[in-house]
């Protein structure tokens, strides 16, 4: 990956906090508000602030670096032109900062990038390269490009002055709430912003906390930390496309390493919960990856018990598809634990329908799904809405158990959430040697074809459910009737597919509602 040229020592912090102070941000940037969540903070018993990086002219913190960056680069340089690989928000702070500054700016987005962001990048100027299904790939194409057209590669999170760019975030930070702070929660893909902040914050106020925030599926930065060295993972998952990145960076690490007083992983659940809770108390839209750190924040003060402090964290970006708002919703009252998924067996025998209900009372039922199959009992597939939580939902689960009812917890089960309950009631009796896979594959026009071209096989698929999330990932459940004896040649066909897949032949999602046996 990147390294820093001509860097052979490493850059003391009070050196960060003499670039940061002196960064050029301000041409193009805003000092953006640092605005209280009262709605939340009633909530939650702590005082939380929202930094609205979501406001600044590309939506995001990133045109702090960029144009931190380029604005510090010889004429010469800028004349040949510069080049970038961002999943989007990277790519409008550096398309902006070369149409501020009057230079060509070649931009390579992976492909599952949000159509919103690349046509931002085009309005801006950028001549937009799509390479890849994600940063890695962009990346590297970026490189080869650099060195074929001679420009100047503008890292998006590895390199001192886009660090000191994003700095100026915790700068801003201190000078708007110049009274105690817990802690300060700041989301990470390649750490340029984690770095920055912490920097400037524990050099001026080491009292104050920085804790970086990561989804669970994209964690490079904590993976990094627990290793004592930089590591490349397998896969990152798409969802908070901003954040997605598989290594952190060679300097960020450095700085994390050294002054991070933590790292918090969230959910996807989560995440949407947050894109929520910033709507109703700023009625801003949050990007997944612009979340995060406020997921973070939450999850940090419930599990450390923190009450009456003030917390902060960033909003660090607000460009979203509006399409992926209906996976968000979707997922959000899950996340913040307002709704439970349950699957229950009760007798198939009239009057367990009514008796069913009566258990559950006056709560809200969100959604109902069986279909009748011979036999003595009846699975259920039942959403219910919640106003206190989880201690509701575990009192639910014991009155029906206090019943006689078999009860399963689905709501933290991702092949129900993403397709069983929108496909109950799916038999087919006699059926044999059924195996179940549920795969993820880049989204994009013809993806879903390219996906079953290449699952062509000798094997009949006895199952399929594909239902577009507007999210930069494609999901696929799929049945495949395969042999026992030609299972091991079958799942070798999965490793030559390439695409992330889970076994869910004995998830209790599936022998409840869509199995054939017993």
């Amino acid at each position: 990956m990147y390294s820093i040229p001509g860097n052979q020592e490493p850059i003391p912090v009070h050196d960060y906090v003499k670039k940061i102070l002196t960064a050029r941000v301000y041409d193009v940037a805003i000092e953006s508000p640092l605005d209280p969540m009262p709605r939340l903070s009633q909530r939650i018993g702590n005082r939380v602030h929202l930094k609205r990086e979501d406001l600044q002219p590309v939506f995001s913190f990133k045109i702090r670096g960029a144009y931190n960056k380029m604005s510090g680069m010889a004429r010469a340089d800028l004349d040949k032109g510069v080049i970038c690989a961002s999943a989007g928000n990277h790519a409008q702070g550096v398309a902006m900062a070369a149409n501020r500054l009057k230079a060509r700016a070649m931009i390579v987005m992976p492909c599952t990038t949000p159509a919103i962001k690349v046509q931002a990048v085009e309005r801006l100027g950028g001549e937009v390269v799509l390479h890849g299904d994600g940063f890695d790939d962009a990346y590297a194409h970026a490189r080869l490009l650099e060195a074929e057209h001679g420009l100047t590669f503008i890292h998006p999170y590895d390199d001192p002055d886009v660090i000191a760019g994003q700095g100026t975030v915790g700068m801003e930070i201190l000078r708007q709430h110049p009274d105690p702070i817990e802690a300060i929660f700041v989301p990470i893909g390649g750490g340029g912003l984690a770095a920055g902040v912490a920097a400037y914050v524990k050099f001026l106020r080491p009292d104050v906390k920085v804790i970086g925030v990561e989804p669970d599926d994209a964690a490079s930065m904590k993976a990094a930390l627990d290793a004592g060295e930089r590591v490349i993972l397998d896969q990152v998952g798409l969802f908070a496309d901003g954040v997605a990145v598989r290594q952190a960076g060679a300097e960020t690490f450095r700085l994390c390493r050294e002054l991070l007083d933590d790292i918090v992983t969230v959910d996807g659940d989560s995440i949407c919960a947050a894109v929520k809770d910033i709507f109703d108390d700023t009625r801003a839209i949050a990007e997944p990856s612009g979340a995060v750190a406020l997921a973070g924040l939450k999850l940090h003060a419930e599990r450390a018990g923190i009450t009456g402090k003030a917390l902060v964290t960033v909003n660090s970006g607000a460009n979203l598809n509006f399409d992926r708002l209906r996976h968000i919703a979707e997922r959000a009252e899950i996340g913040e634990h307002r709704e439970a998924l349950l699957a229950v067996t009760i007798p198939e025998r009239p009057g367990s329908y009514r008796r069913f209900i009566q258990v559950l009372g006056r709560r809200s039922i969100t959604e109902f799904n069986y279909r009748y199959v011979e036999g003595p009992v009846a699975n259920i597939f039942v959403g219910v809405q919640l106003s206190a939580g989880e201690r509701e939902k575990r009192e639910i689960i014991g009155l029906l158990r206090s019943e006689g009812l078999t009860v399963d917890d689905m709501s933290d089960n991702e092949m129900a959430k993403l397709h069983v309950r929108h496909m109950v009631g799916g038999r087919v009796p006699g059926l044999r040697d059924e195996l179940i896979y549920r795969f993820q594959f880049p989204e994009r026009p013809g993806a879903l074809l390219k996906f079953l071209d290449g699952m062509a096989t000798d094997w009949n698929i006895s199952l399929f459910h594909y239902r577009n999330h507007g999210a930069d990932h494609g999901r696929v459940l799929a049945g495949i009737q395969v042999p026992e004896g030609e299972r091991d040649g079958f799942r070798r066909r999965l490793a030559e597919l390439g695409y992330p897949c889970w076994d869910e032949t004995g998830n209790p999602a599936y022998r409840s509602f869509l199995h054939a046996g017993p």
